[in-house]
């Protein structure tokens, strides 16, 4: 191994393991030894698993050599977020509120990684509890932005998305409640999965709203999302042999998605959406009724659900929290059930009208988030601006979270911009199968 993989994708890095040209205990230890002479991995990993890793990748050299690979991914080294439990390891999501907390069993979505093959190679930061998609973490680490060193890297999965743009492991693994994949992967030019809700298990991940979370990686291209989504849940990957945009149904969402857009993103958006018309699928515009509505939900229901999980929690020990999520999470003690309930009923018809509207369609597009990432320094120095552009971030993201959709982003060539594929829950297959042909025409 030359030191080369670090730009190398999981897949090839895969592929390079079972031709015998890459050893995985040279692999993992490279990928250690990276991390450690890193300036940033302070910022990027929370804890690393060294003993864990070693060993599992010493078990993938064995199986390599006698020809009995778990999987494609059988020896790839890469990291997770601090709220997928780790047996014996602490995971803390990103708060003082949990430090010292050590599971004793890994989380579901590990496990079926483990039995692939995949070595672990340890935690990475994250917003904390997850509840904020700018990635700012006074309490732990704020990780880095790939592109400024003065800038939010997105969050909550912020670590996960910096120990793949920083070359320091093949793949990250995050959650999505409201962005939390997409955001990240967007500020840093990755490819971003956010699964449907329910496609892959919630066991032993810490949670945030239980209603929306979701589990999802974050790769350097779309094959590696396709590779990941199949070892998290013990399945197949989705076969993206011949995948083509010829023909394909595609639906800019407008109205909302758009509304004080700023520049970049929309430069990048419009960009990406003229290739994918020259590559051959046909490009409808309009708006979708009821999109506005469901954002309009989004305090009763997010934040509700994320203080009743939380709250106790929160008031035996606020100090302990930084005062922007921390308030963030009290803006849901002001609702009532009563609220809470009518508020999911009203989404349930309002993701039926969705569904209805959108059923023409292969995928609906918006621009993956409409801002840039903003200047750390101005985020901690005004509270006001803190939640203005938290609320910004996430708008775009959140339309999936609250249609229940799966939906797959991807880099525009601009940097920091991305376009967002979105499709039924449960069909992540298809929307790979397009992403893959997006992905290309991008390219």
């Amino acid at each position: 191994m030359t030191g080369d993989w670090r730009g190398m994708s999981a897949g090839d890095l895969g592929r390079g393991i079972g031709a015998g040209r890459i050893d995985p205990v040279d692999l993992t230890d490279a990928c250690l030894e990276a991390i450690a002479a890193h300036p940033e991995a302070g910022r990027i990993y929370a804890r690393l698993t060294e003993d864990r890793a070693r060993a599992e990748a010493q078990a993938a050299r064995d199986r390599a050599r006698t020809g009995h690979r778990l999987g494609p991914l059988d020896g790839v080294p890469i990291s997770w977020k601090d709220l997928f439990d780790t047996a014996g390891v602490a995971t803390e999501a990103g708060s003082a509120l949990l430090a010292g907390r050590v599971p004793g069993r890994d989380a579901g979505v590990l496990a079926n990684a483990s039995a692939a093959g995949l070595v672990c190679l340890g935690k990475t930061h994250m917003t904390e509890l997850a509840f904020s998609g700018l990635g700012l973490n006074p309490v732990t680490a704020t990780p880095p932005n790939v592109h400024d060193a003065e800038a939010a890297p997105g969050g909550s999965s912020s670590g996960a998305a910096a120990s793949v743009a920083f070359g320091l492991a093949a793949a990250g693994i995050g959650s999505d409640t409201g962005g939390s994949v997409r955001v990240p992967a967007v500020w840093n030019d990755l490819v971003g999965l956010k699964t449907g809700a329910g496609r892959l298990s919630l066991a032993g991940v810490v949670p945030l709203c239980p209603r929306f979370d979701t589990v999802g990686p974050l790769t350097r291209n779309v094959e590696d999302a396709a590779l990941l989504l199949a070892a998290l849940e013990g399945g197949r990957p989705a076969d993206l042999r011949g995948a083509t945009l010829a023909g394909a149904r595609l639906m800019v969402l407008e109205t909302v998605a758009f509304d004080d857009i700023r520049d970049g993103p929309l430069a990048g958006f419009e960009q990406a959406v003229d290739r994918l018309a020259q590559a051959g699928a046909t490009i409808s515009r309009g708006a979708v009724p009821g999109i506005a509505e469901a954002l309009a939900l989004s305090g009763v229901l997010f934040a509700t659900e994320a203080y009743g999980t939380w709250g106790a929690s929160i008031e035996a020990a606020p100090e302990r929290m930084y005062p922007a999520i921390l308030n963030r999470f009290r803006g849901g003690r002001e609702y009532s059930g009563a609220e809470y309930v009518a508020a999911w009923q009203k989404l349930d018809r309002l993701r039926a009208a969705y569904a209805a509207a959108t059923a023409g369609f292969d995928a609906v597009l918006v621009p993956t988030c409409p801002i840039l990432p903003p200047k750390v320094a101005a985020l901690m120095a005004d509270p006001d601006f803190f939640v203005a552009e938290n609320l910004m971030t996430l708008r775009n993201t959140r339309i999936g979270n609250l249609m229940g959709l799966a939906v797959l982003t991807l880099p525009t060539g601009i940097p920091s911009t991305g376009i967002s594929l979105m499709g039924p829950p449960m069909s992540e297959e298809r929307l790979l199968r397009l992403g893959a042909a997006a992905e290309a025409a991008l390219a």
